[in-house]
């Protein structure tokens, strides 16, 4: 029974943050949590049953947003005021300090002289980067504003180099050991160790930065694009003379972490560590005015995030306060039980299905979330699209048996995708205006280089062996032919979007290559039984293809 100026103030304090918000993400952010309120406070009205509730009462809505921790001031803005913060400033600091030079550096000694180089180096230098940011498109600005002009002197199209760019920079929000922040409320969310989170994520980060590298390749090799020249790579020694101790505040952190100390602690030595690094290091010295700089791009990401993680509570609140996201887990498998069933009787049809409704329930199911996920997630920093994905979409998942740790991170690698999916694409759209490209395609292009991001989350669904920390499902048998055959077919899809393996590969081909990749993508040695049958024809072609030329 709150009084009514409490009333008034958390009236106020909600319009302000949808403001707040609005100011700093558009306008599609504030419409979700308006729908959201809409819903609680009318709950009773709604067209479907299942969703139906007897509504809130404006003043015990307030209540429930103002008031206790599932609202406004909940886990959410607890976790971006004590955790995300810290690993944001950690990350601006260290890249002014010259890590992310370094991680360029690096990047070009390892795959600057091979075919395709500069995009390579793109693709290795965003991986490297993406351990410490917190952030696709800052992740796409700093290191794009060095790799994409390199990119389209070399060749690139530049929707292609700008699409290379964003693919990469978008992998390092699932990239450990930081992913945007995600593991670490991940980690409070399961309440399971940060270190559990870390190895969960480690292969399918990996699988995606296999799929982005070998789209780079064969690209070049279809433009006929070549490395770097010799001359222009740079001695490895030279390279870690000059830049290794801009790598211990990366390794105190990592360090901190994993010995058992919380979040906040390693944070505080890697900012510790980066200050002093900073201070000494003659060859990258920094000044007081950078620190000070530095710190404000902090104070300013870090007020754009707390804003929107802050309105996301509203969100959490509304679920929990209605138990919309119960409802909706029961109305997906309601409506994946109906299509399967209407869909059921036309895979008779085909010899190598072999599917039971059980089957077709979940497959339709992970569908329908997965493109949930993507649709909610764009235009959201990672640490506030995950939030809400994990309140709203994952109980659906839970609903069909899938383990909560592998359902955790399915929502956060599709809610990540909508950073490189048309229409709402905010990194490809960064890259497109560094690389002066049309920014549609090169969201296309950006989407099909991370196909893999794509195909993965399927696999440790039904594979959590994929996740290694996942009681009652790892043995080294099942990891090793689940990963080995994940990767194959991750590299044989890049051939078919590439639209090269041996020689160009026309129409039929590539389909026909997809296909295979998809099927040895999914576990289970049948599937790959028939992804060998269907590869071969494809593996003759290029064969016959390549000797004629």
């Amino acid at each position: 029974n709150p009084a009514r100026i409490d009333v008034v103030f958390g009236t106020i304090l909600i319009i302000v943050l949808l403001e707040a918000v609005r100011r700093t993400l558009g306008i599609i952010v504030p419409i979700i949590i308006l729908v959201f309120t809409i819903y609680a406070v009318f709950g009773m009205y709604m067209p479907f049953q299942i969703l139906k509730h007897p509504g809130v009462s404006w003043d015990l809505f307030i209540n429930s947003m103002y008031f206790p921790e599932e609202g406004i001031f909940g886990v959410t803005l607890w976790i971006v005021s004590t955790v995300v913060f810290h690993f944001v400033l950690f990350g601006i600091l260290a890249q002014r300090m010259g890590l992310g030079q370094f991680f360029v550096d690096i990047a070009t000694v390892l795959a600057g002289r091979y075919t395709g180089g500069l995009a390579k180096v793109s693709v290795v230098s965003s991986a490297f980067f993406g351990t410490i940011s917190g952030s696709s498109i800052a992740n796409t600005v700093s290191t794009g504003s060095l790799t994409i002009p390199n990119m389209k002197k070399m060749g690139y199209p530049g929707h292609l180099a700008g699409g290379v760019e964003a693919a990469s920079s978008a992998g390092g929000q699932i990239t450990p050991p930081i992913m945007g922040a995600a593991a670490f409320v991940m980690a409070e969310f399961l309440e399971l160790p940060y270190t559990t989170i870390i190895l969960a994520a480690l292969v399918p980060a990996a699988m995606h930065y296999i799929g982005v590298i070998s789209i780079v390749h064969f690209e070049a090799k279809r433009l006929g694009l070549k490395g770097l020249p010799e001359s222009e790579i740079p001695k490895l020694w030279n390279v870690l003379k000059r830049g290794w101790p801009t790598a211990i505040p990366l390794v105190v952190l990592i360090y901190v972490l994993f010995s058992g100390f919380s979040p906040h602690m390693a944070a505080f030595w890697g900012i510790t560590s980066a200050l002093v690094v900073g201070f000494i290091n003659p060859m990258h010295r920094i000044g007081l005015n950078d620190i000070f700089e530095g710190c404000v791009t902090g104070v300013k990401y870090a007020l754009a995030v707390g804003a929107v993680c802050s309105a996301i509570g509203i969100v959490v609140g509304v679920v929990n306060t209605t138990g919309l996201g119960f409802r909706l887990g029961f109305m997906v498998t309601e409506v994946a039980v109906n299509l399967g069933e209407t869909v059921l009787p036309l895979f008779s049809w085909f010899p190598l299905a072999d599917f039971n409704l059980q089957d077709l329930t979940l497959f339709i199911s992970l569908i329908m979330i997965a493109v949930t996920c993507i649709f909610m997630g764009a235009g959201l920093p990672t640490t506030a699209l995950y939030i809400m994905l994990a309140t709203v979409a994952q109980p659906a998942l839970g609903n069909l048996g899938v383990p909560p740790l592998a359902s955790h991170l399915f929502v956060l690698y599709y809610g990540v995708i909508s950073e490189i999916t048309p229409p709402v694409c905010a990194s490809a759209y960064a890259a497109a205006g560094i690389a002066g490209a049309n920014p549609f395609r090169t969201g296309l292009s950006a989407f099909s280089l991370g196909i893999a991001k794509l195909m993965v989350p399927m696999v440790f669904v039904y594979s959590p062996v994929m996740l290694i920390v996942i009681e009652g499902y790892f043995t080294w048998s099942s990891f090793l032919s689940t990963t080995i055959s994940c990767a194959v077919g991750v590299f044989m899809v890049a051939t078919a979007v590439a639209g090269y393996f041996l020689t160009v590969m026309p129409a039929g081909i590539r389909i026909a290559m997809a296909l295979a990749g998809i099927l040895l993508v999914a576990p289970g040695m049948k599937s790959d039984i028939y992804a060998v049958l269907v590869f071969l024809p494809v593996l003759i072609h290029q064969l016959i293809t390549r000797k004629k030329i």
